[in-house]
């Protein structure tokens, strides 16, 4: 487990999707009065905010993130705050001043204090030019404004890591399935929607993407124990992907999920309407060559499919 030197570890966008599960981890492990999550806005009752410290903060306003660095002491940034796929289609010069210049901002202040950042990328970099099999190192031609800021962020971190020195990690995330917050405008997001319809009194589902596409998908644990591994591997062990290493878990259909739901609740029905989602999906690979992650700091998927439709019906169930 890697140390904060004495300092505290910041989350920017905690109150999202991958925040409020890496939030709840990280203070499991370094204690809850170590862990300041952050937002753009709080959410009442949410448990980031009321299970340690909680602080707003817009990461377009530089002075902010420098008082927050100062007056808690951070050491290790998780910056998670981004609009993403589909909300970013819908507003690319919010998703651009964001995604890119809220990025920059933060490797500024990392520059300046010395901090380690945490900067997540996404399979939205693939474009329809990339293998099916997406590997590590292909051209990334990405044709949606979400994908190019996140293109954006990568090439940025590489600079500021190579002129700089500044110690800048990321991720290609997959789809990332959840039960404990919900979904926030991504394309995958039917995977999370389609269990709270299964377990809903109507126990139907309207599908935005076809029964056929395919897409690479990872369970919400399996995506935290990654991304909390690449931060705690030396320096000196990551390689030319460091700010977005391709992690797999695991790809399937609408269909084939819908087929393990319904061995848990047969009287499920969905049905398929697919919207321009579904022109997203389809630049995207269908599956990821994760050699690099597996090479370099030892990655390695636990969730099958059987094993996530199990966990989310039987906490949603709970919840």
């Amino acid at each position: 487990m890697v140390e904060c030197d004495d300092g505290r570890i910041l989350v920017t966008g905690a109150l999202g999707q991958i925040g409020t599960d890496l939030v709840q981890s990280l203070r499991e492990i370094y204690g809850s009065e170590m862990v300041i999550a952050s937002d753009i806005r709080e959410k009442p009752g949410h448990p980031c905010i009321i299970n340690g410290q909680y602080t707003n903060l817009d990461v377009l306003d530089k002075d902010r993130i420098s008082k927050i660095i100062r007056d808690f002491n951070i050491k290790i940034i998780y910056h998670l705050a981004a609009i993403l796929s589909a909300r970013g289609e819908e507003n690319p010069d919010l998703c651009e001043l964001i995604n890119v210049e809220g990025t920059r901002n933060i490797f500024d202040a990392a520059r300046e204090f010395d901090l380690r950042v945490f900067a997540p990328s996404s399979i939205a970099v693939f474009g329809p030019d990339a293998p099916k099999k997406a590997p590590q190192l292909t051209p990334l031609n990405p044709t949606t404004k979400y994908g190019m800021t996140k293109v954006d962020c990568e090439i940025l971190g590489m600079i500021y890591f190579e002129k700089y020195g500044v110690d800048i990690r990321g991720i290609r995330y997959p789809g990332l399935i959840s039960w404990k917050s919900p979904v926030s405008g991504g394309t995958t997001d039917y995977a999370v929607d389609i269990f709270h319809a299964a377990l809903s009194d109507e126990s139907k589902y309207e599908c935005f993407l076809s029964a056929e596409t395919r897409l690479p998908m990872m369970y919400m644990d399996d995506a935290i124990r990654a991304t909390i591994s690449l931060m705690d591997a030396p320096i000196n062990s990551l390689s030319s992907a460091r700010c977005g290493y391709n992690i797999s878990g695991l790809s399937f259909t609408p269909k084939e999920l819908v087929f393990e739901i319904n061995k848990k609740l047969p009287d499920f029905i969905c049905e398929y309407n697919p919207d321009i989602r579904q022109k997203y999906a389809n630049s995207w690979p269908d599956s990821i060559d994760d050699e690099f992650s597996r090479n370099d700091w030892g990655w390695k998927p636990e969730f099958d499919l059987e094993t996530i439709v199990n966990e989310m019906i039987t906490n949603l169930k709970k919840s």
